[in-house]
Protein backbone atom coordinates (compact mmCIF):
# COMPACT_ATOMS: atom_id res chain seq x y z
CA UNK A 1 0.00 0.00 0.00
CA UNK A 2 2.73 2.36 -1.22
CA UNK A 3 1.10 5.62 -1.77
CA UNK A 4 2.87 8.49 -3.83
CA UNK A 5 3.29 11.50 -1.26
CA UNK A 6 0.66 13.90 -0.93
CA UNK A 7 1.37 17.42 -1.76
CA UNK A 8 1.83 19.05 1.59
CA UNK A 9 4.70 16.29 2.14
CA UNK A 10 6.65 16.81 -1.60
CA UNK A 11 6.22 20.49 -1.46
CA UNK A 12 8.23 19.94 2.54
CA UNK A 13 11.20 18.96 1.23
CA UNK A 14 13.36 21.64 -0.05
CA UNK A 15 16.92 21.30 -0.81
CA UNK A 16 18.73 21.34 2.41
CA UNK A 17 19.84 25.27 3.69
CA UNK A 18 23.51 24.96 2.97
CA UNK A 19 23.28 24.57 -0.81
CA UNK A 20 21.44 27.62 -1.02
CA UNK A 21 22.65 29.51 1.62
CA UNK A 22 26.51 28.72 0.65
CA UNK A 23 26.49 29.46 -3.30
CA UNK A 24 29.90 27.97 -4.98
CA UNK A 25 32.31 30.07 -5.80
CA UNK A 26 32.03 32.01 -9.12
CA UNK A 27 33.91 31.49 -12.58
CA UNK A 28 36.16 34.89 -13.21
CA UNK A 29 36.17 34.52 -17.22
CA UNK A 30 35.65 38.33 -18.20
CA UNK A 31 35.42 41.69 -16.32
CA UNK A 32 32.09 41.58 -15.52
CA UNK A 33 32.47 37.99 -14.11
CA UNK A 34 35.80 39.62 -11.74
CA UNK A 35 32.89 42.04 -10.25
CA UNK A 36 30.70 39.83 -9.94
CA UNK A 37 33.46 37.55 -7.80
CA UNK A 38 34.50 40.23 -6.04
CA UNK A 39 30.85 40.90 -5.25
CA UNK A 40 30.36 37.50 -4.07
CA UNK A 41 33.35 37.45 -1.82
CA UNK A 42 32.38 40.55 -0.14
CA UNK A 43 28.85 39.12 0.70
CA UNK A 44 30.47 35.62 1.68
CA UNK A 45 33.25 37.48 3.84
CA UNK A 46 30.20 39.36 5.59
CA UNK A 47 28.25 36.74 5.97
CA UNK A 48 30.48 34.53 6.92
CA UNK A 49 31.57 37.04 9.93
CA UNK A 50 34.87 37.99 8.94
CA UNK A 51 36.64 40.75 11.23
CA UNK A 52 39.49 42.07 8.18
CA UNK A 53 38.80 42.03 4.38
CA UNK A 54 41.83 42.85 2.74
CA UNK A 55 41.91 44.48 -0.72
CA UNK A 56 45.24 43.89 -2.90
CA UNK A 57 45.06 45.46 -6.47
CA UNK A 58 47.71 47.71 -8.03
CA UNK A 59 45.29 50.72 -8.35
CA UNK A 60 41.42 49.49 -7.96
CA UNK A 61 40.40 50.54 -11.43
CA UNK A 62 38.46 47.51 -12.13
CA UNK A 63 37.27 47.09 -8.68
CA UNK A 64 33.11 47.62 -8.28
CA UNK A 65 33.76 50.22 -5.07
CA UNK A 66 31.56 52.75 -6.16
CA UNK A 67 28.60 50.31 -6.14
CA UNK A 68 26.07 51.69 -4.00
CA UNK A 69 24.76 48.22 -2.47
CA UNK A 70 28.42 47.21 -2.19
CA UNK A 71 28.81 50.22 0.20
CA UNK A 72 26.12 49.71 1.56
CA UNK A 73 26.67 46.02 3.17
CA UNK A 74 30.63 47.33 4.12
CA UNK A 75 28.79 50.47 5.86
CA UNK A 76 26.38 47.83 7.56
CA UNK A 77 29.38 45.28 8.39
CA UNK A 78 32.13 48.63 9.79
CA UNK A 79 29.49 49.37 12.30
CA UNK A 80 29.99 45.77 13.77
CA UNK A 81 32.69 46.38 16.28
CA UNK A 82 36.16 44.81 15.58
CA UNK A 83 36.00 45.30 11.63
CA UNK A 84 38.85 46.77 9.79
CA UNK A 85 38.63 46.97 5.85
CA UNK A 86 42.39 46.60 4.60
CA UNK A 87 43.32 48.44 0.95
CA UNK A 88 47.16 47.70 -0.45
CA UNK A 89 47.51 49.42 -3.89
CA UNK A 90 50.57 50.25 -5.49
CA UNK A 91 49.29 53.63 -6.53
CA UNK A 92 46.06 55.57 -5.12
CA UNK A 93 46.56 58.38 -7.77
CA UNK A 94 43.84 57.17 -10.03
CA UNK A 95 41.04 56.06 -7.08
CA UNK A 96 39.45 59.68 -6.69
CA UNK A 97 38.88 59.99 -10.06
CA UNK A 98 37.55 56.47 -11.03
CA UNK A 99 35.70 55.98 -7.51
CA UNK A 100 34.48 59.19 -6.24
CA UNK A 101 31.80 57.31 -4.73
CA UNK A 102 33.83 55.69 -2.83
CA UNK A 103 36.28 57.90 -2.04
CA UNK A 104 33.83 60.25 -0.52
CA UNK A 105 32.33 57.06 1.61
CA UNK A 106 35.82 56.02 2.91
CA UNK A 107 35.97 59.65 4.46
CA UNK A 108 33.12 58.62 7.12
CA UNK A 109 34.75 55.52 7.57
CA UNK A 110 38.64 56.30 7.94
CA UNK A 111 39.10 54.83 11.62
CA UNK A 112 38.01 51.52 10.26
CA UNK A 113 39.58 51.49 6.95
CA UNK A 114 43.53 51.37 6.78
CA UNK A 115 45.22 52.04 3.44
CA UNK A 116 48.41 51.23 2.40
CA UNK A 117 51.11 51.29 -0.27
CA UNK A 118 54.31 48.54 -0.68
CA UNK A 119 57.41 49.35 -1.03
CA UNK A 120 58.59 49.54 -4.72
CA UNK A 121 60.07 46.65 -5.08
CA UNK A 122 56.81 44.81 -3.53
CA UNK A 123 54.85 47.12 -5.63
CA UNK A 124 56.04 45.26 -9.07
CA UNK A 125 54.62 42.28 -8.54
CA UNK A 126 51.25 43.32 -6.32
CA UNK A 127 48.74 40.35 -6.66
CA UNK A 128 44.99 41.67 -7.44
CA UNK A 129 43.20 39.46 -4.59
CA UNK A 130 40.32 39.93 -1.86
CA UNK A 131 41.08 37.70 1.44
CA UNK A 132 39.08 37.35 4.07
CA UNK A 133 40.32 36.23 7.95
CA UNK A 134 38.08 32.88 7.73
CA UNK A 135 37.88 31.44 4.17
CA UNK A 136 37.46 33.52 1.06
CA UNK A 137 39.81 34.21 -1.63
CA UNK A 138 38.98 36.07 -5.20
CA UNK A 139 42.40 36.47 -7.10
CA UNK A 140 42.33 38.01 -10.64
CA UNK A 141 45.50 35.64 -12.13
CA UNK A 142 46.05 36.57 -15.69
CA UNK A 143 44.10 40.65 -15.91
CA UNK A 144 45.23 41.09 -19.39
CA UNK A 145 42.29 38.18 -20.40
CA UNK A 146 40.30 38.37 -16.80
CA UNK A 147 40.81 35.02 -15.47
CA UNK A 148 40.96 33.95 -12.02
CA UNK A 149 39.49 31.91 -8.92
CA UNK A 150 37.43 32.67 -6.64
CA UNK A 151 37.26 30.08 -3.54
CA UNK A 152 35.75 29.09 -0.15
CA UNK A 153 38.55 27.21 0.78
CA UNK A 154 40.75 27.60 4.24
CA UNK A 155 44.36 26.53 2.67
CA UNK A 156 43.88 28.60 -0.52
CA UNK A 157 43.52 32.04 1.92
CA UNK A 158 45.76 31.07 3.88
CA UNK A 159 48.40 30.31 1.37
CA UNK A 160 47.45 33.75 -0.04
CA UNK A 161 47.21 35.86 3.61
CA UNK A 162 50.87 34.37 4.25
CA UNK A 163 52.22 35.96 0.33
CA UNK A 164 50.22 38.94 1.50
CA UNK A 165 51.21 39.72 5.15
CA UNK A 166 55.05 39.73 3.80
CA UNK A 167 53.97 42.75 1.14
CA UNK A 168 51.57 44.45 4.25
CA UNK A 169 54.30 44.41 6.71
CA UNK A 170 56.55 46.62 4.21
CA UNK A 171 54.02 48.59 3.79
CA UNK A 172 53.23 52.40 4.96
CA UNK A 173 50.03 54.81 5.03
CA UNK A 174 48.80 56.12 1.71
CA UNK A 175 45.66 57.71 -0.04
CA UNK A 176 45.12 60.19 3.06
CA UNK A 177 41.41 61.08 3.89
CA UNK A 178 42.00 64.68 3.44
CA UNK A 179 44.84 66.84 1.86
CA UNK A 180 45.99 70.28 2.59
CA UNK A 181 46.28 72.24 0.09
CA UNK A 182 49.08 73.78 1.39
Amino acid sequence: MNQPPSQSQSESQAPPLSTAATPSPPRIDSRASFAAALHWGFERAIAGGARCITCSDPNFEAWPLNDPALLQQLTAWLRLPQRRLQLLAASYDTVPRQLPRFTTWRRDWAHAIQALQPQPEFALDLPTLLLDDRNISVHLIDPLHWRGRAADDPRTRMLWQEKIDVVLQRSEAAFAVTTLGL
